[in-house]
């Protein structure tokens, strides 16, 4: 067995900590599927994409504000959110599909990421818990004299 779940966590088994996406991003191809199998291309590209930025971005990025994410974890969640898009306009390149996403109000994945991450722990910062801000003012103290 090479990952175990924990509160919808994928656990890999390594020697450092890290997570799975792979579970994330097949939910997330069977909640688009979902959507776009009922709507169709009956709904406009704005209403799907209202549909895809509020549904089917939670499922994909499910658990990436706490667990450790690389470039190549990033870049295998933006391959996944451009393989939506190359179901819906066909085939293009990578800078078509960030343009598209930027016009409909989603932007890459690592700045989804990278803000999210912010917001999260934004909300552990401004909590009254001392325990938690601890471990919050360790990690940047720990990020400021590691040489």
């Amino acid at each position: 067995m090479t990952s175990t779940r924990y509160l919808g966590v994928y656990l890999e088994s390594s020697t450092r900590f890290k997570c799975s996406f792979s579970h994330n991003k097949a939910r997330f191809y069977k909640a688009f599927n979902s959507i776009f199998g009922k709507v169709g291309r009956i709904a406009s590209e704005q209403a799907l994409f209202a549909i895809i930025r509020t549904k089917c971005l939670r499922v994909l990025l499910y658990d990436t504000e706490v667990s450790p994410t690389n470039s190549a974890i990033i870049q295998s969640l933006q391959f996944t959110l451009n393989k939506v898009f190359s179901k819906l306009f066909g085939s293009m390149s990578k800078e078509c599909y960030t343009k598209i996403g930027y016009y409909f109000g989603i932007g890459p994945i690592e700045e989804i990421v990278r803000k999210r991450r912010d917001k999260f722990i934004n909300s552990y910062d401004v909590s009254d818990n001392c325990l938690s801000g601890l471990f919050i003012y360790r990690k940047c103290y720990m990020s400021v004299f590691v040489f």
